[in-house]
């Protein structure tokens, strides 16, 4: 009965957070700009607005509203989450100031909307809620749970392609970013730092120098991109090992496990 309540619970939260977001989101939006005129605040403000139900959820699922930050895995080791993205993200960086010009038409909000805020809020709806949730307090292995959110995430970024060929690359692309970034924050003992600010940095740098107009990016971006892939990868097995620390994500846990 009580995993049923759990289902339901998650399932009935993420409906109404859903509706409001794809019906109100917008409109909510306008109205803030008209009394802030700040693109970038308007946006946390409706993000932080639209998210309640799911904060509501996360509470009720646990029955306890004092530790929701916990359970998504926000209230503590921000300072680890900064420094293993700043290290991981390093091939990024210098690859695209040796081979990229400045975005000269940047905006502050900008930034902010398709940085800061858009990974800190992705990250919680997609990793903490719609992953997090599942695989941490169910049976459900890390594949039946990494799959409805990247599914999600991947299809919320469709809006940049122009043809299949490239709507294509783009699921495929974003769909992969989703499942690494839900093995990063698993690995990490649920510290959503880790994912927050490695998806802030990668957005971040893709965005000050001009390297594309989406995200399936060219020869170069994308080796630069893949290299940061490889060491968040390698730094975390390497995290794992010398703090002799068992893997989250292994053979057992892939599509069932023994208890939640």
């Amino acid at each position: 009965m009580d995993r049923l309540r759990f289902y339901l619970v998650f399932i009935i939260g993420f409906v109404i957070y859903f509706y409001i977001d794809t019906n109100f989101f917008a409109l909510i939006l306008k109205q803030i700009f008209v009394i802030t005129h700040s693109k970038a605040l308007g946006h946390v403000a409706t993000y932080s607005i639209t998210l309640i139900p799911l904060f509501i959820t996360v509470a009720a699922l646990h029955k306890d509203y004092r530790n929701i930050p916990e359970r998504l895995g926000i209230s503590n080791g921000i300072w680890t989450g900064t420094l293993f993205a700043l290290i991981t993200t390093l091939p990024m960086l210098i690859g695209f100031i040796v081979k990229f010009p400045l975005n000269k038409e940047l905006s502050f909000d900008t930034i902010i909307v398709n940085t800061i805020s858009s990974a800190f809020f992705e990250e919680v709806i997609y990793r903490a809620f719609l992953f997090g949730q599942l695989y941490r307090y169910t049976r459900l292995g890390f594949f039946p749970s990494v799959f409805i959110g990247s599914l999600l995430f991947g299809s919320a970024h469709l809006y940049q392609g122009n043809d299949i060929n490239e709507l294509i690359g783009i699921f495929v692309m974003t769909f992969s970013g989703s499942v690494l970034f839900a093995w990063i924050y698993a690995e990490w003992k649920f510290n959503l730092w880790t994912a927050i600010f490695l998806h802030c940095f990668m957005n971040l740098y893709w965005l000050i120098f001009d390297v594309d107009t989406n995200v399936l990016g060219g020869t170069y971006s994308n080796f630069f991109r893949f290299s940061t892939i490889f060491i968040a990868i390698f730094c975390t097995v390497i995290y794992k090992i010398n703090k002799q620390f068992s893997f989250e994500i292994n053979r057992k846990s892939w599509w069932m496990k023994r208890s939640a």
